[in-house]
């Protein structure tokens, strides 16, 4: 697996393999993405087995502007017309009704295609080096903790024979994946997925904002929407291999049994064992960041649980707390 530099010069070798048909993990501003031709069903079916992903959780579909993004939609609510407008390039997905003739398996056979314009300006250069829309969902095997780095990619991928290679860009901008919304009528926005970027910021644009819990939703049809159509929605999701107990806000440490690690938000603990403190000044930003990082790095020592609390829930806290709540699922 090569592991390539952000030059243009290594940009054209992972443009050229993902011309050929391979894989490449792919810098975002959110995680590094496991990155194919988004047209063609081979190449498609190729990151389903590679990351071990079942075939009914759909994929997000990256294109380098606005326009190629609508291209692959077979119409665009007018909500999702003003939300492009207002954040893309960035860290949106927008779920939209898809061309009949895109692969079923992109879609998990739904009507419907999740799709974004990336920030990141090495994802920006290598979309156009390629010339191709690029199906990138995030570079770990299923289920596992998301990439921040291309170390993580080269860790969990790095003897896999299709992977041709991980462009290097460094540690990603926001460390956590697009928040991912939906138009399902009626001038709503639901938000399938909270993310990086934060469901009060959306309000500020859109009128009527909904967020929508897939795991406990007050509507069947929006379980349906948030479970079936968007992306990472399963109800365990981003876990550690090491169990983890997560704690509300200002909950005492339990007493420790066995080997237990520790992720706090904003504190060092008086505990026994490894602990991680996501931001000892309380930055939510910097909380986002490290949140992936700090769990690889409790997962890798073999402990018997790791304890994490809960963040505040505002902001782009509600996004980690979202995550930490899928990686303690048993």
């Amino acid at each position: 697996m090569e592991h390539w530099t952000s030059s243009p010069e290594e940009l054209a070798k992972a443009a050229d393999a993902l011309r050929s048909g391979a894989l490449v993990g792919m810098p975002t501003e959110t995680v590094y993405g496991l990155a194919g031709n988004a047209l063609d069903a081979e190449t498609v079916a190729t990151i389903f087995e590679v990351k071990r992903r079942p075939t009914f959780d759909p994929l997000i579909v990256h294109a380098a502007t606005l326009e190629e993004a609508f291209g692959l939609a077979a119409e665009v609510p007018a909500e999702a017309r003003m939300l492009a407008e207002r954040f893309w390039p960035g860290p949106l997905t927008l779920v939209l009704p898809r061309r009949p003739d895109l692969p079923d398996l992109l879609s998990a056979g739904l009507e419907t295609l999740a799709v974004r314009v990336p920030g990141h300006p090495v994802a920006q250069a290598l979309l156009k080096a390629c010339g191709l829309p690029l199906a990138a969902p995030s570079a770990n095997r299923f289920g596992h903790i998301s990439p921040t780095r291309a170390a993580h990619v080269l860790e969990e991928f790095g003897d896999a024979p299709d992977v041709a290679g991980v462009v290097d860009a460094g540690p990603c901008d926001y460390g956590l994946e697009s928040t991912v919304v939906g138009f399902p009528g009626g001038g709503r926005v639901v938000v399938y997925r909270l993310g990086a970027t934060p469901l009060e910021v959306l309000r500020e644009v859109a009128d009527q904002v909904e967020a929508v819990n897939a795991a406990h939703p007050e509507d069947e049809a929006d379980r349906v929407s948030a479970g079936e159509q968007s992306p990472g929605m399963l109800a365990r999701h981003y876990a550690p291999r090491t169990p983890l107990t997560l704690l509300e806000a200002g909950a005492e440490a339990p007493v420790s049994g066995g080997r237990t690690g520790w992720l706090s938000f904003d504190r060092v603990l008086e505990v026994d064992g490894p602990q991680e403190v996501l931001s000892t000044r309380g930055d939510l930003a910097q909380a986002a960041t490290r949140l992936f990082s700090c769990l690889r790095r409790l997962d890798r020592l073999g402990l018997d649980r790791i304890v994490a609390w809960k963040v505040p829930e505002e902001g782009l806290g509600r996004a980690i707390n979202d995550r930490l709540t899928r990686a303690a699922v048993s």
